[in-house]
């Protein structure tokens, strides 16, 4: 069953023409996403939904802003996973990305690990997006790009190993993921 064939559907037809003639009532019907979408398929159904009609509108980097910094988690979540979809220059959804990261919500690191930041972050924000994955236990398949990104990073492979090393010192396990990572990094150094 697709999004648009739920329960959902005739609301996030009338939503998503709501959307894309820009009328007003969009962005409450991005807000309410979530309640109306929930029942048929849990809020990964809700995020598609909200995704889809950001999308729609293509709201300019003011209005993604906004939605994003006065929304709610699900709908900061959204506004990131949209990212890819809008356009927006790295000098406006950057910052986006980079609060997210700086958060301790995993449901939003995981989000702003995606496309736009694999696309946009720089080398030393990207690796730290990666070590915060690997802090807060979001699984780094998570982390859009990550074998094409991790390919020859030495720096990368450095941190991995500190981390490593702190962590077995702190008598912790080391999680599987970053042995994963890391042998991404040896892997394409040997290569």
């Amino acid at each position: 069953m697709t999004l648009t064939e739920s329960v959902a559907g005739p609301w996030l037809d009338a939503a998503l023409d709501q959307a894309r003639r820009r009328l007003p009532e969009w962005e409450l019907r991005f807000a309410e996403a979530g309640r109306r979408c929930r029942p048929a398929g849990g809020d990964g159904a809700a995020d598609t939904a909200r995704v889809e009609l950001l999308a729609a509108a293509r709201p300019d980097a003011a209005d993604t802003a906004r939605l994003y910094h006065h929304g709610t988690a699900a709908e900061r979540r959204a506004v990131l996973l949209a990212l890819p979809r809008l356009d927006l220059p790295a000098a406006d959804g950057l910052p986006l990305v980079e609060d997210a990261l700086r958060s301790n919500d995993t449901r939003l690191i995981a989000a702003a690990v995606g496309p736009y930041a694999a696309e946009h972050l720089g080398p030393h924000a990207w690796r730290h997006a990666v070590l915060k994955c690997l802090f807060t236990t979001v699984p780094v398949a998570a982390v859009a790009d990550l074998a094409q990104r991790a390919a020859g990073d030495r720096e990368l492979a450095r941190m991995l190993d500190g981390q490593a090393a702190e962590r077995l010192a702190a008598g912790r396990p080391v999680p599987e993921d970053l042995h994963r990572v890391r042998a991404l990094t040896r892997e394409a150094a040997q290569a």
